[in-house]
């Protein structure tokens, strides 16, 4: 793991001081009468953790870091390849070879050397998730393997925090914010299991028992996709995650957002809570969690 502390606010910027520079570098936002200063305020104070730093984790950092929040977590074990440039925005070819989350931590920090960057240079699996995700307020959803929603899902129903979903698979894109409030939808309850192994396409979930029947995920890699595509799904999970945690507007919660980026058509679904994929989310949670790592998702608003 490589942890950076912050740089001094001035560095590199002589003639002013830190009261100007941080009014100067998120003016733009503050002056939205819906986020202003205390929204500044409680996103310099938070904390999130984006897992998967590749095509939508690459916006999804960008974005956060030159935000102002207060503390980034990065966790990916992937390293920079050639393919990954056309769509993957935080790298570089004199990169290829390099391990991604250490690569944007240092990119991160040349942008904004306000936030406190922390990166893990590993996947995050279920030895790991508890520790990694410590202190977090929100995860975010970068990755491209089906498998590890569910590994972050039942994390953040566990810990009691919103993870903020992004799938996209050739033009199309998937946005969704899971386990905001205790009444809120879960990945469990859209997708209760994993997809059958060897299956590809879009893949049709069971309907028994399953109040949001009818909905399909988007196939995990390999599989072509736009290059765009990636940072406009990944802008909308920057614009709900800054939305969360600045208090400044309604989220997608109980609500699953779809995007075509071919015909630019986009719909919203109405998702419907169940309770057995909240118990199936702590029933894993407490299978791979210490439980002095828990929070009690009581914290949670109802």
């Amino acid at each position: 793991m490589m942890q950076t502390e912050s740089h001094a606010p001035g560095a590199g910027l002589p003639g002013m001081d830190e009261k100007t520079q941080r009014e100067t570098r998120y003016s733009r936002q503050i002056m939205l009468p819906e986020f202003g200063e205390s929204g500044q305020a409680k996103l310099s104070e938070s904390s999130a953790l984006i897992v998967g730093v590749g095509g939508l984790g690459s916006t999804l950092a960008t974005l956060l870091c030159a935000a102002g929040i207060g503390r980034l977590v990065l966790a990916d074990g992937d390293r920079v390849s050639l393919s990954n440039l056309q769509r993957q925005i935080l790298y570089r070819t004199d990169q290829i070879g390099l391990y991604k989350s250490a690569c944007a931590e240092e990119t991160l920090r040349r942008l904004n050397p306000e936030v406190v960057i922390e990166s893990h240079c590993r996947f995050m699996d279920e030895t790991n998730a508890c520790k990694i995700a410590e202190g977090c307020q929100i995860v975010l959803d970068g990755c491209d393997n089906p498998q590890a929603r569910y590994l972050m899902n039942d994390l953040c129903v566990g810990f009691g925090i919103p993870y903020v979903y992004g799938s996209i698979s050739g033009f199309q894109g998937q946005v969704s914010v899971f386990n905001r409030t205790k009444g809120s939808a879960t990945y469990r309850c859209l997708f209760p299991q994993p997809e059958s192994q060897g299956k590809t396409g879009a893949i049709p979930e069971e309907t028994e028992g399953n109040p949001n029947a009818g909905i399909r995920r988007l196939p995990g890699l390999p599989g072509g996709v736009l290059g765009p595509l990636p940072s406009l799904i990944a802008s909308i999970q920057a614009n709900e995650c800054l939305k969360i945690l600045s208090g400044c507007g309604p989220c997608l919660d109980n609500e699953l957002f779809l995007f075509d980026m071919q015909t630019l058509q986009a719909r919203h679904i109405g998702l419907q809570p169940s309770e057995s994929g909240r118990e199936a989310s702590l029933k894993s949670f407490s299978r791979f969690c210490p439980r002095s790592f828990s929070k009690d998702p009581a914290r949670q608003t109802s």
